[in-house]
């Protein structure tokens, strides 16, 4: 089993910035693609930003030119760099991996943590 945990959420102005950061344990031999979403209430959860094993990376309409997401390998982690925050920027951020636990198994998502609050006030 796979877990996440993401930590960097709060309250924020609008036009302030946050990091999140998302790091993940358990029986991992390999990380593929990371990703963050966010779900705003009474509403689906989003794809908000992926990054490739290689590097290569992929934003959301919403949040290009002001989201960064990036990785370490090593930590297990992925990050979030969150810059001119506006009020439709508050949702719950949640982050997932394709993690493979042995080196015969199949790429797989882990299991969704608990996420953490983003909010921006105007």
């Amino acid at each position: 089993q796979v877990q996440m945990v993401e930590s960097g959420g709060g309250l924020v102005q609008t036009g302030g910035s946050l990091r999140l950061s998302c790091a993940a344990s358990g029986s991992i031999f390999s990380i593929d693609a990371m990703y963050w979403y966010r779900q705003a209430p009474e509403k689906q959860r989003d794809l908000v930003a992926s990054i490739a094993a290689i590097g290569s990376t992929n934003y959301a309409d919403s949040v290009k030119g002001r989201f960064t997401i990036s990785r370490d390998n090593a930590k297990k982690t992925v990050y979030l760099q969150m810059n001119s925050l506006k009020p439709e920027d508050t949702a719950v951020y949640y982050c997932n991996m394709f993690v493979r636990s042995t080196p015969i198994s199949r790429f797989a998502f882990g299991s969704w943590g608990q996420g953490t609050q983003v909010t921006v006030s105007s």
